[in-house]
């Protein structure tokens, strides 16, 4: 009997623009998969630290030096020739030219517009990801009213939002169908994508875009949901892996920090929800007590984004008039010196 294989540690970069595009380059002939697409990187040397190899492979394979590259998923993934576990790293800035040291194809790409040629394997889910917005709205009905939600609503889908959750725990099944159906022409005429909470009737979800999974939900099922999207909630180690064996796209982890509508709860805290995440094989949205300022900190701390609901919608925390657009929300982190051409 052969020995169980030690996995491989490898570094991916992805290199991300304003409008939402990322690099993929080719793999050079001589490598396994050779013309292949996939994000850059490489293998971690003996010693090195991850950040370290992402940094030392991308100046090798595209004579580029990056700044701060931010933690995201990690996924393990089997092929013939390697067990190897990537540790993908969203790059937000780098300086220099991009200058293709192996003779490698290279191009910037969206989920919706790929290279002609195949994809690594292990690219195809991350690529998907992509396509979820760094912001995650969860709705207030309740709190505001039908009629004010509606009117909020409306006014953040013009400034860019594009990520919602139907979530009205107290309304009942009557009420929920008859917001549901009020809300939804507004969310498809903004093409923005709305999942339905699996506490509500499932009539909802098949309507929607998909379903947001509670942690009871998540702990009882043996099989991901047929919806396009499926997110998930979890707090702690444990349902975070249920989620992952679900095979969803995205977690809500929290409360990193206090929150009005659970003062009781104690607040992970920026540093535990980093732990607990680290590692993750899937995307994270970051959870409890979030505003529109704390995005860029979320994503240091290893977040896809952050999910909130007064952080949207209290004209308070979130003017009116404030872009919600991606490009808008991260520009702190890009860089202008450094644009993909």
């Amino acid at each position: 009997m052969s020995a169980a294989r030690a996995p491989v540690d490898v570094a991916a970069g992805v290199l991300m623009r304003p409008d939402g595009r990322v690099l993929l380059a080719s793999r050079p002939e001589g490598k396994p998969y050779a013309s292949y697409w996939e994000f850059p990187g490489g293998k971690v040397e003996r010693g090195e630290s991850i950040t370290a190899a992402l940094a030392r492979e991308l100046h090798e394979e595209l004579s580029i030096d990056i700044s701060a590259p931010y933690p995201w998923v990690v996924r393990v993934f089997d092929y013939p020739h390697a067990l190897v576990r990537l540790h993908f790293f969203r790059v937000f800035a780098w300086r220099g030219p991009l200058t293709p040291r192996e003779h490698q194809d290279f191009g910037v790409f969206s989920p919706r517009v790929l290279p002609a040629g195949p994809l690594l394997p292990a690219t195809v889910p991350v690529l998907r990801w992509l396509d979820l917005a760094p912001l995650y709205a969860i709705t207030t009905i309740s709190t505001l009213g039908l009629d004010r939600f509606l009117l909020q609503l409306e006014a953040a889908l013009t400034r860019g939002l594009r990520l919602l959750q139907f979530r009205e725990p107290e309304l009942n099944e009557h009420e929920a169908a008859s917001a549901f159906s009020r809300l939804l022409p507004l969310v498809r005429a903004a093409g923005a994508t709305v999942l339905v909470n699996s506490r509500h009737d499932r009539r909802l979800c098949e309507q929607a875009d998909g379903v947001h999974l509670t942690s009871a939900d998540v702990a009882r099922l043996r099989e991901r949901p047929d919806h396009r999207w499926v997110t998930a909630s979890a707090h702690s180690a444990a349902e975070i892996e249920s989620a992952a064996a679900l095979n969803v796209d995205a977690l809500l982890v929290g409360p990193v920090q206090m929150t009005r509508s659970h003062p009781d709860r104690r607040p992970l805290g920026w540093s535990a929800f980093a732990q607990l995440i680290a590692d993750c094989p899937i995307p994270v949205f970051a959870l409890g007590g979030m505003r529109l300022s704390d995005l860029p900190n979320a994503i240091r701390h290893g977040a896809h984004g952050i999910a909130c609901l007064s952080g949207v919608w209290s004209e308070g925390q979130c003017a009116i008039g404030e872009s919600l657009e991606a490009s808008s929300l991260l520009s702190a982190l890009f860089s202008s010196e450094a644009p993909i051409e």
